[in-house]
C-alpha cells in the first residue's frame, strides 16, 4: 500500500516480549533544561504510555497463536485490541527473532552462568518465557529490566499479585517500597531512569544491585535507546562498556529499532509518531543497517557487528513450516505491506569477546559466527 495509506502508527506500535512496530519504553525524553519540568513529565507519559500499547500487541500476537505467551495478559489493562494482520506478523518476527540470539548464547556453554540486562523493559515477559520453558537457567541466568520508576512500579505490583508468576520467583524475593523494584539473585527489576547512566564521572553512575561483573552479559534494547538522543545513548553504552560490565568479560548489545526514516515510508512513520508527541531522537543518526553497525563498533563492540532487517529475519530464520503455522494464525493479504513495514526496522548486535583465559570468553563469537551479514 502507498505510504500515506499506511494504519496510523497508533498501531504499529510492538508488542514484546517489546507489530514489528515501535515498542515503547517508560524513558524520559531528552530535552534542554529550558523546557521546564511541566513539558518534561509530558513527554514522559507518552512515552511511558506507549508500554501498554506495546502489551496490547503481544496479547493480540497471543491470543490469535503467533506466540506462547502465557505472562502477557497480566501485564495488559482492560480487553485485547486485535491489531492488524501486518502488526500482528511483525510481533511475531520481532519477538521470535530476539530470542533466536538469545537462544544462541545461552546454548553456548549451557552450564555456564550468563546474565541479560534489558533497557526499558517495560512490560516484557521474556524472562518468564525463558525459565518457564527452561526450569534449569533459573539456577544459572541472572537476569535485570532497567526502566522508569513508574513503569517498573507497576511491573512489580502485577508480579507480587499474581501467584503464577511469583511461582517463577525464589521465595526470598525483596521487594521494594510501594512495589518501586524487585530483587533476587536471579530476576531483578531496577527503578532507574537510563539517562542517570549517562555520567561522565564513574564515581557518579548508579549502581546496579545484583549487577555480576565476571560473567558474559548481554545487554538488549528493544526501541529504547532510540528515545535518547544519540550522545546519550552513546554513554549509556559507554558506562556499561567500562564501568558497569569492563572487561575481560564478554559483553554484546541487540538492538532493535526502526531505520530508513527517508523514504516516503519512513516520513510518514515518523510524521505520524511525532503527531503523537514520540520523538524518535536517533533515528535520522543511526538510519540504516551499515549506522547501526558503526555505531556498534564506535561503542566498543569489536568482535564483531552484524544485523539484519526484520524482513530478511522472516526470510532467513524462519522455516518454512514454521512460515506456514504463522499463516494459518490469520490472512495477511497485504503482502507488499507486510514487507515494507518489515523492511523499516532492523535487529543489530555486536559483542565484545574477553580478554583472558576463563572459559567462555568467546562465548558470543561461538553463539553467533554463522549469522550472515545483510548489507544496507
Amino acid at each position: 500500500m502507498d505510504a500515506h495509506n499506511i494504519p496510523n502508527l497508533n498501531t504499529l506500535k510492538t508488542g514484546r516480549g517489546r507489530g514489528s512496530g515501535l515498542r515503547g519504553r517508560a524513558l524520559r525524553l531528552n530535552q534542554s533544561d529550558s523546557d521546564g519540568e511541566a513539558s518534561k513529565e509530558a513527554k514522559d507519559a507518552v512515552i511511558q504510555n506507549t508500554d501498554q500499547d506495546a502489551a496490547q500487541s503481544r496479547l493480540s500476537a497471543v491470543e490469535l497463536g503467533y506466540l506462547d505467551d502465557p505472562f502477557a495478559k497480566s501485564f495488559v489493562q482492560g480487553p485485547t485490541v486485535r491489531r492488524y494482520p501486518i502488526i500482528n506478523r511483525g510481533t511475531y518476527v520481532r519477538t521470535t527473532a530476539i530470542d533466536h540470539l538469545i537462544q544462541r548464547f545461552l546454548s553456548a556453554s549451557p552450564s555456564s552462568q550468563k546474565q541479560i540486562v534489558s533497557l526499558g523493559a517495560g512490560t516484557d515477559t521474556r524472562y518468564f518465557r525463558l525459565v518457564r520453558d527452561n526450569p534449569s537457567l533459573r539456577s544459572i541466568l541472572v537476569y535485570h529490566e532497567l526502566d522508569f520508576p513508574t513503569t517498573t512500579t507497576a511491573k512489580v505490583s502485577n508480579i507480587q499479585r499474581n501467584p503464577y508468576l511469583r511461582s517463577f520467583l525464589p521465595p526470598d524475593t525483596e521487594y521494594g517500597s510501594e512495589n518501586s523494584h524487585l530483587y533476587t539473585l536471579t530476576y531483578n527489576a531496577h527503578a532507574l531512569d537510563l539517562r542517570d547512566l549517562a555520567i561522565a564521572d564513574p564515581a557518579s553512575i548508579p549502581s546496579v544491585r545484583n549487577l555480576r561483573r565476571d560473567i558474559p552479559t548481554l545487554l538488549l534494547s528493544e526501541c529504547c535507546l532510540i528515545y535518547l538522543l544519540p550522545a546519550v545513548s552513546t554513554r549509556i553504552i559507554s558506562s556499561f562498556m567500562t564501568h558497569l560490565l569492563p572487561t575481560p568479560a564478554p559483553l554484546a548489545l541487540v538492538i532493535y529499532e526502526p531505520v530508513h526514516p527517508h523514504d516516503p515510508f519512513g516520513r510518514t512513520m515518523v510524521s505520524n509518531l511525532s503527531q503523537r508527541g514520540i520523538v524518535l531522537e536517533s533515528l535520522e543518526t543511526f538510519h540504516d543497517l551499515a549506522a547501526q553497525r558503526n555505531r556498534l563498533k564506535d561503542a566498543g563492540f569489536n568482535s564483531g557487528q552484524e544485523g539484519r532487517s526484520i524482513l530478511e529475519c522472516w526470510r532467513q530464520w524462519i522455516v518454512e513450516e514454521e512460515k506456514g503455522r504463522v499463516a494459518r494464525c490469520e490472512m495477511v493479504d497485504e503482502v507488499e505491506e507486510w514487507e515494507l513495514l518489515a523492511e523499516h526496522y532492523c535487529i543489530c548486535w555486536g559483542w565484545r569477546d574477553g580478554h583472558d583465559d576463563k572459559e567462555d570468553l568467546d562465548v558470543f563469537s561461538r553463539a553467533w559466527k554463522d549469522l550472515r551479514r545483510q548489507e544496507g
